[in-house]
Parts: C-alpha cells; sequence; structure tokens
C-alpha cells in the first residue's frame, strides 16, 4: 500500500486538499470534487493510505499564492504520473506565463501537432494537480472560458486574480 502525505487548506475560491508521493505534489484539488482524484490515484498507486502532514511544504506556498505572490508555486516540484502525452501536455501547462492564457489550438501547436485540440483538452482535464500545473490558463476559441473540473466559476476567479481577465 502506498501512503501518500495530505493536507488541505482553506482558499478563496474554496477548500484545496493536496497529497504528496515521496517526490513530489502527485494530487491537488478541491474538495467536494476529490473521488475523480481518489479514481485516478487508485489506478495510479494501488490501495493507497494518507497521513496527514504539510506535503513537501506546499501549504505556505499555496497561501502565498492566494495572497497575490503569483510565482510562489513556480518551483513546486509535481510528480503526474500520466501516460508519454499528458505529461507532455502538462509540462507545457508549466510554460504559460502567469497572467497569459493559451487556446487549446495553440497548447497542440506547441505540442507540434495543432489538431490534437481535443486530445490536448482531454489531457488538460485529467491534470492531476490543479492550480501548479496550470490548466486553468487554457481557453476557448474566441477566448471563450471553457472546462476547468474545478467549474468556470473558479477558472475565472483564478484568470482574474492572475491579472489574465478583468474582474
Amino acid at each position: 500500500m502506498t501512503t501518500l502525505d495530505y493536507d488541505e487548506i482553506s482558499s478563496p475560491i474554496g477548500r484545496i486538499q493536496f497529497a504528496s508521493d515521496a517526490t513530489a505534489i502527485c494530487w491537488l484539488e478541491f474538495a467536494g470534487i476529490e473521488g475523480r482524484m481518489e479514481s485516478l490515484l487508485k489506478k495510479r498507486f494501488g490501495a493507497c493510505a494518507f497521513r496527514r502532514a504539510d506535503p513537501h511544504g506546499l501549504k505556505p506556498k499555496l497561501q502565498a499564492y492566494f495572497n497575490g505572490d503569483l510565482h510562489a508555486l513556480d518551483d513546486v516540484q509535481v510528480h503526474t504520473g500520466g501516460s508519454a502525452f499528458q505529461r507532455s501536455v502538462w509540462k507545457e501547462l508549466r510554460e504559460i506565463p502567469v497572467g497569459a492564457t493559451w487556446t487549446y489550438g495553440q497548447l497542440a501547436a506547441r505540442l507540434g501537432d495543432p489538431n490534437a485540440c481535443r486530445a490536448v483538452g482531454h489531457a488538460n482535464g485529467q491534470n492531476p494537480v490543479s492550480i501548479i500545473v496550470p490548466c486553468h490558463r487554457v481557453i476557448g476559441a474566441g477566448a471563450r472560458l471553457t472546462g476547468y473540473g474545478g467549474g468556470l466559476e473558479r477558472k475565472h476567479w483564478l484568470l482574474v486574480h492572475e491579472g489574465a481577465i478583468l474582474a
């Protein structure tokens, strides 16, 4: 059985839960929708036990981010698992600068296949470390807010917080 360190914090957009394996943060999700990620963690690690601890000192970094230090999460190490394609999408997401957004098409083009928008969208939706791997910075064509596992209200809040869109 794999033991994951686990903690949670309150944020302006709801309670956030997160966990790490021995190497890095492997899960970050909003409370209330954790069943989706628990299912993915079970597929990835098999049976898991959770031990209450601050994984890799993430709690103060998240608090700093929500208090306005928009680069507080830049150096957080993640261990996402996933397929090679998913990992390439998630790695590229971390290249989207704070205050910017990319469309699914732009992200697909950066990965070398401009026609892979749907595959990119699916990988984006499977991101196990929301906020740190900033899937909220990906928007639909025409600057539409689309698809966010935490809900479009949270996506909007995050983009306003980061200065990517006006309130």
